[in-house]
Formats: structure tokens, C-alpha cells, sequence
């Protein structure tokens, strides 16, 4: 039995990466994110696993594919401007298909911004960061305790799917210290990647029903090519339109066609009502102490949380939204996130935007204040 703990969400992330299975993490220190490169580095040679401080986020960024490659699984942490350096070699993981998990604590941009302070603006950038079309599953924990069996998700949809898996933290949540007990989550799955068996017609890209061919480990006797130039089922590079089409299909297909699988969300009092609102992470905390105020004056409010941020549960909110009358979108940035729900929503329900981006964290009272304001408004 695990004790009670006081922990902190970085530590949570570690935690839950070990007990997933990390046994590589490369990294270069960036406030607020640094604290997972301390742990690892303290916890990682108790469970025979590697830790290494590269020369910068490009470097660290390839190191943790390399060490993919090899069969291990592999993580990296960063901020703001390091996050905006990974995105290249994020974009090779994501053609090459290379399981790897990286964690954005998100602080007050753009470029160094300010680096203690809270935001929430890579949401764009952790879906649209690297370029192309290309597959991405970004995960978003609202406390200690989810920040934990989040990781733990992220390692296994990234070892399930072959792709780059996204934790999108923010400061609040990387810093806040809550009391915890993991018991709950000591029988949850660990994935394990599987082990291909045919090394003489092994096709690390094949064309198979759920998009994801097993990925073998370098130096167990299977031969094969990794690059991100566009490429056949053998890995070998091609200019064949039609071998790339049928690439890119699968690529995106392999997490579109399994969003039941992916897809995690929190829906508090969803029935109907006056108001519904939307967001993420640390917001999504004020959002629900924000919820009691408003309920006290009588108005009715729901709360639609996605955890998976992309890709986006679009199905489960237009089954949702049209029981409200209004829905606000709260989060630390100008709107990214809102720019989906109002694609999604296409006019059928007014929506409205509460933003912060001073590098303070919203409080309940301003999110009652800003939906009491629209309806003075008469909107």
C-alpha cells in the first residue's frame, strides 16, 4: 500500500513514466519543466534505465528517437522555446513512426516570454508545430494525481499507435502540490510494444487493417530503413504519388479511425442548462469553482473537459452543446483552442472566448464576472 504523499505534478509525471516503463530520457533544463530532468536523472539508474543532458532541445529531441529505435521507451521534457525547437525532429518521429513521449509544461510566450509564468498557448503549436499533414495525440492533465495516470497513457497510446505523444501541461499544474494516493492506479495497463517475428519479410510500414505495423528494435536481426522521406513498406524512399498517398492516408488514419480508443474527456452536469463551459488543464480547475458560484444565483452551468486535446472530441461535444444556451471556452491564451469548438459548433450555439494571457492564472470570480457581464449584455 502506498502512503498518502504531498507531490508535485513534474514529479507525478515521472512517476508515472517509470511505472510505465521509461528507461531513456534526454533533455536539456527550461523553467518550468526542469524539475522531470532532475527526477530522471535521480530515478532513472534504479531501474536500469539511461539519463543523459544534451547540448540543446534539437539534440535532446533526437537522442530520444535514437534511443526508440532501440527498443526503449523514451522521453523528453521541455518549455515554450525548447518545445518550438523539437518540432522538426517531432515531425521525423511522427513520418518514421517512432513511439516517443514529450512533455510541454507551457509558460508565458512568445519566445522566452516569461518563464515562471503560466499560459496555455502551444495548443496550436502541439498540433501544428511541425510541418505537414501529419498524426499527433496531445494529452492535457488537470491535477497531480491525472498529470500521473495521464503519462502513463501517453506511453502507451504512443506505443500502440507509433507516434509522438504530446503531454500538454501548463506551470500551474508542472508546480502545484497536491496531497495524492496511487493505489487506484496499480492495475492499470502497461502496453507493451510488440516484437515483430519474421525477419526475412519484415515490413516495418506495412499496409495493415489498423495502420500500425509492429516496430522491431535495431540490432535484433531485423533489416530495414528508417527516414522521413516519403517511403514504401520496406522504409526504402520513394516518389511514387501513389505509394504516398497511400502513406499519408494511413498515417492520419491510424489515429482518426481509432478515436474511441484515444479519446478522453470529463463532462460535469452536461444534462443542459444556461451555459456550458469548455477548457483544459489548470483553467479548467477555476472553471469548476466558478461553476458553484454560478450556480448559487440560480443559472444552470455544465463543464465539458477534454484531456485528449487533439485529436479533439468533436462527436461528444455536438452531442453536448446544443442542450445550452451559451458556451464560454476558458483558457490562458487569445483563443486557440476556442478556433476548434466554434469550427465544430458552426454557429448553431453562440460561443464565446474568456482569455487570459498576462502570465497569471484566471481566478473563479473573473470567470463569473465575464459571464456576467455577456449577460448584462443581453447576449
Amino acid at each position: 500500500m502506498m502512503p498518502t504523499v504531498l507531490m508535485q505534478g513534474n514529479e507525478a509525471v515521472v512517476e508515472g513514466a517509470i511505472d510505465a516503463g521509461l528507461k531513456f530520457y534526454a533533455g536539456y533544463p527550461i523553467t518550468p519543466s526542469t524539475e522531470i530532468a532532475e527526477l530522471c536523472a535521480e530515478k532513472l539508474p534504479f531501474v536500469g534505465g539511461k539519463f543523459i543532458q544534451m547540448e540543446d532541445e534539437i539534440a535532446s529531441m533526437a537522442a530520444v528517437i535514437g534511443a526508440s529505435l532501440t527498443g526503449l521507451k523514451a522521453m523528453t521534457a521541455t518549455s515554450g522555446p525548447g518545445f518550438s525547437l523539437k518540432q522538426e525532429n517531432i515531425g521525423f518521429a511522427a513520418m518514421a513512426e517512432i513511439p516517443c513521449v514529450i512533455v510541454d509544461v507551457q509558460r508565458m510566450g512568445p519566445s522566452t516570454g516569461m518563464p515562471t509564468s503560466p499560459a496555455q498557448g502551444d495548443v496550436m503549436q502541439s498540433r501544428w508545430g511541425t510541418h505537414g499533414d501529419h498524426p499527433i495525440i496531445v494529452l492535457s492533465p488537470s491535477s497531480v494525481k491525472e498529470a500521473y495516470y495521464i503519462t502513463i497513457q501517453a506511453f502507451n497510446l504512443s506505443e500502440k499507435y507509433r507516434t509522438p505523444v504530446i503531454l500538454l501541461m501548463d506551470e500551474v499544474i508542472g508546480h502545484l502540490r497536491e496531497a495524492v494516493n496511487l493505489d487506484e492506479y496499480k492495475d492499470v495497463e502497461i502496453f507493451e510494444r510488440p516484437m515483430p517475428q519474421d525477419k526475412e519479410n519484415y515490413l516495418p510500414y506495412q499496409f495493415i487493417e489498423n495502420g500500425v505495423a509492429p516496430l522491431a528494435p535495431f540490432g535484433k536481426g531485423f533489416r530495414f530503413h528508417v527516414t522521413g522521406l516519403a517511403h514504401n513498406e520496406k522504409g526504402l524512399p520513394t516518389n511514387d504519388p501513389k505509394v504516398t498517398e497511400k502513406l499519408v492516408k494511413r498515417l492520419m488514419g491510424k489515429i482518426e479511425n481509432n478515436k474511441k480508443d484515444i479519446l478522453m474527456f470529463e463532462e460535469k452536469d452536461t444534462e443542459g442548462g444556461d451555459i456550458l463551459l469548455i477548457s483544459f488543464g489548470s483553467s479548467a480547475r477555476a472553471c469548476e469553482a466558478a461553476m458553484e458560484e454560478l450556480k448559487k444565483e440560480g443559472i444552470k452551468v455544465g463543464l465539458f473537459r477534454p484531456i485528449t486535446i487533439w485529436p479533439f472530441p468533436d462527436e461528444k461535444l455536438r452531442e453536448i452543446y446544443p442542450r445550452f444556451k451559451k458556451v464560454f471556452v476558458v483558457e490562458m491564451n487569445t483563443g486557440q483552442l476556442y478556433y476548434e469548438v466554434d469550427r465544430i459548433i458552426k454557429g448553431n450555439t453562440y460561443v464565446e472566448k474568456i482569455n487570459k494571457f498576462n502570465g497569471e492564472f484566471f481566478t473563479p470570480f473573473e470567470i463569473v464576472e465575464k459571464i456576467k457581464e455577456s449577460f448584462k449584455n443581453g447576449i
